[in-house]
């Protein structure tokens, strides 16, 4: 490439618990030169690991591809249990685009890589976000219906093949499951605590306020996913959360009315938890966001205004948050 295009890729390997396999998996990112591991996110009770890792789009996907490969080698999903949705070893594999290249060049980079690991390590994969070929399949959900379970039957009904390497459910695809590789903008993925151990309010909650809602009544957070469980690792329920459009929904307008919604069940959110990485503006947002609205004082160092975001969304509620380990600029900077 005449210009040097960084992008960053978030893969959830549908292992949490071994990190044995887990690091076998980051050895991989790592040993591709051009390529920074910023970091790994594993959760026990989901059984998965988001692994953050950035740097020139060549060296990206080469780094995803043998990063996939490898999962597809050391997780049997015919093993695999956890909470989290999921339909294959490497569930979820997305390009992102950071500098100097496009969404739509980085979809053309996944669906390459898609066809890649296809070809060359035997795990099919569907294309989803930018880089769909069929628009029902742009949506991660509908890609992952059925989830690995119901691989065999959807492999065998026309129309819901693979975009690479459809064939019949074998022992391949017992072993690795599907792959869902994509190109998307930046994703953060939250989950909110909540007083109870109910898996059911939690999930109530979730439909109100993701953008799909229920039974075709829309939710009130815009360009947000969500489901609730309950995770037995913590002893809570929690909203899980993808937010895929932070100018549209910020950080701090979903802890609020997910508050709010938690509220009217007779519950509160007792915590923030964060997976993988958070832009740096979604802390500084909130901070500014919460000072205002207790009429303090909002011209404040950036170092504050974390502190205040971490403070109010309580970040560090099941663990400690380090913002030089969480903020995707203080990890590329470090």
């Amino acid at each position: 490439m005449e210009k040097k295009a960084i992008i960053e890729s978030v893969p959830n390997f549908s292992e949490g618990r071994n990190m044995e396999i887990i690091n076998q998996i980051a050895h991989e990112i790592k040993a591709v030169k051009g390529v920074k591991l910023l970091h790994v996110d594993a959760g026990q009770a989901a059984n998965r690991t988001v692994v953050t890792f950035a740097g020139e789009a060549d060296a990206m996907v080469e780094a995803a591809f043998r990063a996939a490969k490898k999962a597809g080698e050391l997780i049997d999903m015919r093993q695999q249990h956890g909470e989290h949705p999921r339909i294959g070893a490497t569930d979820v594999l997305p390009l992102v685009p950071i500098s100097g290249i496009t969404l739509e060049e980085c979809a053309v980079l996944a669906r390459q890589l898609a066809e890649r690991l296809a070809t060359e390590a035997g795990i099919p994969c569907y294309c989803y976000e930018a880089s769909a070929l069929r628009p029902k399949f742009s949506n991660l959900a509908y890609c992952r219906a059925g989830e690995y379970e119901g691989l065999p039957e959807k492999l065998s009904t026309p129309g819901q093949e693979p975009d690479y390497g459809a064939r019949p459910f074998d022992e391949g695809i017992a072993r690795t499951g599907c792959s869902v590789v994509g190109a998307r903008d930046f994703l953060v993925a939250v989950n909110w605590n909540l007083d109870t151990k109910s898996a059911e309010a939690a999930h109530d909650i979730a439909c109100e306020v993701r953008e799909r809602g229920r039974h075709g009544i829309a939710g009130t957070l815009p360009k947000t996913k969500a489901i609730g469980w309950y995770i037995e690792e913590y002893g809570i329920a929690q909203v899980s959360m993808n937010m895929t459009n932070l100018n549209v929904t910020p950080l701090h307008k979903a802890f609020e009315e997910v508050s709010r919604r938690a509220e009217a069940h007779g519950l509160h959110v007792t915590g923030t938890e964060i997976i993988g990485l958070v832009p740096l503006h979604c802390l500084t947002e909130a901070g500014r966001y919460f000072l205002e609205k207790e009429h303090q004082d909002a011209n404040v160092s950036e170092q504050q205004l974390v502190a205040k975001a971490i403070e109010t969304m309580h970040l560090d509620d099941l663990r400690p948050f380090n913002p030089q380990e969480k903020v995707i600029e203080y990890v590329l900077q470090a």
